[in-house]
C-alpha cells in the first residue's frame, strides 16, 4: 500500500490556504502526522479520505487516481477516525457498530466477530450494552476507532485517537494500531508527541499549511543534536534570561537544585551540558528555529 500526494493545495472561499502545495509518499506502517493547531493536519485527512477536493496537486492510492469517478472504489478502502465523531446517541455501543457495519457491507456473521475482537482490544466490551449518550469522550473516541477499523481498512486515518484516555488505555490503543498496522497503512495525526515517538519511524511535522519536514523520525531528531542543554540555575531571573535566547522547555528540581532543558542554536553558558533528545525536543527545535532563532 502506497499513498502519493504530489503538490496538493487546498483553499478556502476566504482565500484561506489551508495547505500549501505540500509533496509525500506514505508507505505500509504508522506515519505521523505532528503540527500545531491550525496547521492544516485536519484538512489533510479530509483531503486523503475524499471528503474535501484540493484545488491543486495529484494524489493517488496504489496508483489509483484520487478522481470522482474513483471515489466509491479508493472509500471502500479507507478506514477514518475524524477529531469530532457523532454516535447515535440512544443506540447501544453493539447496536451502534452492527448498523455501521451492516452501512459499509459487511455480512453479520463478519460484522460481529469482528466487533467482538475490537471490544475487547479496546476494553469496551464491559460496556457494549451502554447508549452512546451514556459514555465518557474517550470512550466516544474508542467506539470511533472501532468503526474506522471494522471493515479492516488498507489504509487507516486517525485524528487524535488517544483523546481523553488514560496512560493504560492510550497504551493499548498505541499497540492496537501498531499490530493494525503490520500488513496496511496508518496516517496518525496527534498532538501527543509520545504517541508518534511509541508507534512511528516516519513522520510529518506541519506548520501553517507547509511541511516543515517529512521523512524518517531519527533524521528528524539527528537535526536537533547540538541544540539541546540541560542548565543549572538559582532564581527565575536567570530563567527569563535564558528565555532571551532560547526555548525553555522543562523545569525539574533535582538533589543538584533546579534545571531547565532548553533548546536553542547555541550553549547559553559554559556550565550547561548537552542533553538526550527526545522527539518532543526535535519537534520544538523544528517549530521555533525560524521563528526564534534565524
Amino acid at each position: 500500500m502506497s499513498i502519493n500526494i504530489k503538490d496538493v493545495t487546498v483553499t478556502f472561499k476566504n482565500n484561506v490556504t489551508a495547505v500549501d502545495h505540500v509533496s509525500m509518499e506514505i508507505g505500509r506502517g504508522i506515519y505521523g502526522l505532528l503540527g500545531e493547531n491550525g496547521a492544516g493536519k485536519t484538512t489533510l485527512m479530509r483531503v486523503l479520505t475524499t471528503i474535501q477536493k484540493p484545488v491543486h496537486g495529484q494524489i493517488t492510492l496504489n496508483g489509483l487516481p484520487y478522481k470522482e469517478e474513483n471515489y466509491e472504489e479508493i472509500r471502500k478502502k479507507i478506514g477514518y477516525l475524524p477529531q469530532e465523531i457523532n454516535l447515535y446517541p440512544d443506540l447501544t455501543v453493539r447496536e451502534c457498530l452492527e448498523y455501521l457495519g451492516e452501512l459499509s457491507g459487511l455480512p453479520k456473521n463478519k460484522c460481529r466477530e469482528r466487533i467482538d475482537f475490537y471490544l475487547e482490544k479496546t476494553s469496551l466490551k464491559e460496556h457494549q450494552k451502554k447508549k452512546n449518550r451514556q459514555l465518557s469522550g474517550g470512550m466516544k473516541r474508542r467506539v470511533g476507532l472501532i468503526q474506522a477499523l471494522l471493515n479492516e481498512p488498507e489504509f487507516l486515518v486517525v485524528d487524535e485517537p488517544t483523546t481523553g484516555l488514560d496512560p493504560e488505555e492510550r497504551i493499548r490503543i498505541r499497540n492496537l494500531l501498531v499490530d493494525f498496522s503490520s500488513e496496511r497503512t496508518v496516517l496518525l495525526s496527534t498532538h501527543v508527541v509520545e504517541d508518534l515517538a511509541a508507534t512511528c519511524n516516519k513522520l510529518a511535522v506541519m506548520k501553517k499549511g507547509k511541511f516543515l519536514y517529512s521523512g524518517p523520525m531519527d533524521e528528524l531528531m539527528e537535526r536537533a543534536r547540538g541544540h539541546v542543554w540541560i542548565c543549572p540555575v538559582s532564581s527565575d531571573e536567570e530563567i527569563r534570561v535564558l528565555e532571551k535566547t532560547c526555548h525553555v522547555s522543562s523545569k525539574q528540581f533535582t538533589a543538584n537544585g533546579l534545571m531547565v532543558k532548553v533548546i536553542g542554536q547555541e550553549a547559553p553558558r559554559g556550565e550547561c551540558r548537552p542533553s538526550d533528545i527526545s522527539l518532543e525536543d526535535a519537534y520544538m527545535y523544528l517549530m521555533n528555529q525560524d521563528a526564534q532563532w534565524k
